[in-house]
């Protein structure tokens, strides 16, 4: 620290009541105190906590875990989920746009707000954030990036507006693999046209055995493969790796584990959940293939990024 008055050096003097540090110079003993940043907007959570709180999330726990493992109050939490949530939607929107790709897979993933659909009954049929939550994601096959995501219904127009992140974060002709979805073909051609590769393969499920419990998986019988537009390359087509990215969602994304009572109960805390999950993988977490961030591998960034940064840097921008 520099004296403001007399341009010499200062020394540190303690610390103010609100936790930042103080300084004295040296020459004229005027004190200072430095910046007041405050990378939690209007939240008085210490920032190291806050952290912590984070990577408990991005780990898979639950909200009342983290309310019992940190002693910050669930309601802390959810706010600063929220907040998370948002700074790393905008760094993604920012960061991934107009990259080369070779191979995309996309899948939509089923998971739910408040109840699930078929429980709303008709006093809450037109309430649009409660009930199915469809999370569409977009991966690039081979750097393992994320490039787009949308939380919607499982309808035409939630797809045709996934496609056209997807758009958005792409740029040339690569090749698209998706599943069976009828919603897919329009939307692709309405957004892309002629400027892809693209099928669809379709699964063919066998019909329940004798003895199967409700929630036993299908047996898939068959695969079709469907060639939509241009010339897709038939080795290519393929849905393993977001299949698996869907794997890894219900992992770390507590809200989204099935066959248990964790879930949502607003739709904004859903959206802010994902795409935290989401920059946190793309940004900070080292893939065991790769040996490195997805980010790094799709040249976005030229280092792995601390929990403090995706946050920090992003609030700074």
């Amino acid at each position: 620290m520099t004296c403001h008055n007399c341009q010499s050096r200062c020394n540190r003097f303690g610390k103010h009541r609100n936790g930042l540090q103080r300084f004295r110079c040296n020459q004229c003993r005027r004190t200072f105190t430095e910046d007041h940043t405050r990378p939690l907007g209007e939240m008085r959570l210490p920032f190291e906590k806050a952290i912590s709180i984070i990577r408990l999330f991005v780990e898979g726990c639950s909200v009342r875990t983290i309310e019992r493992v940190t002693e910050v109050h669930r309601d802390t939490i959810l706010r600063l989920l929220v907040l998370a949530g948002e700074r790393c939607e905008r760094l993604l929107a920012n960061a991934i746009q107009n990259l080369p790709v070779l191979d995309v897979e996309a899948d939509e993933m089923w998971g739910y707000v408040g109840m699930k659909e078929k429980a709303k009954g008709r006093e809450r049929k037109d309430v649009a954030e409660l009930g199915d939550a469809y999370t569409y994601v977009a991966i690039e096959r081979n750097s393992k990036l994320i490039l787009a995501w949308h939380i919607g219904k499982r309808n035409r127009q939630d797809t045709l507006t996934f496609i056209t992140k997807l758009r958005r974060a792409t740029t040339g002709k690569f090749q698209f693999s998706t599943d069976g979805w009828p919603a897919y073909p329009d939307a692709v051609e309405r957004v892309f046209g002629t400027d892809i590769h693209y099928a669809q393969l379709i699964k063919v499920y066998g019909a329940s055995r004798d003895g199967e419990q409700r929630y036993s998986p299908a047996e898939v019988v068959d695969v079709e493969v469907v060639p939509r537009i241009g010339m897709p390359d038939y080795e290519r087509i393929c849905t393993s790796h977001i299949e698996r990215q869907n794997l890894m969602m219900r992992m770390h994304i507590r809200r989204l584990t099935r066959l248990t009572n964790a879930f949502s109960k607003k739709w904004g805390n859903l959206k802010a959940a994902v795409a935290l999950h989401f920059a946190w993988y793309n940004f900070c977490r080292v893939h065991g293939t790769l040996r490195v961030t997805p980010a790094m591998d799709a040249n976005i960034t030229d280092h792995v990024w601390g929990m403090s940064e995706l946050l920090f840097t992003n609030y700074c921008s």
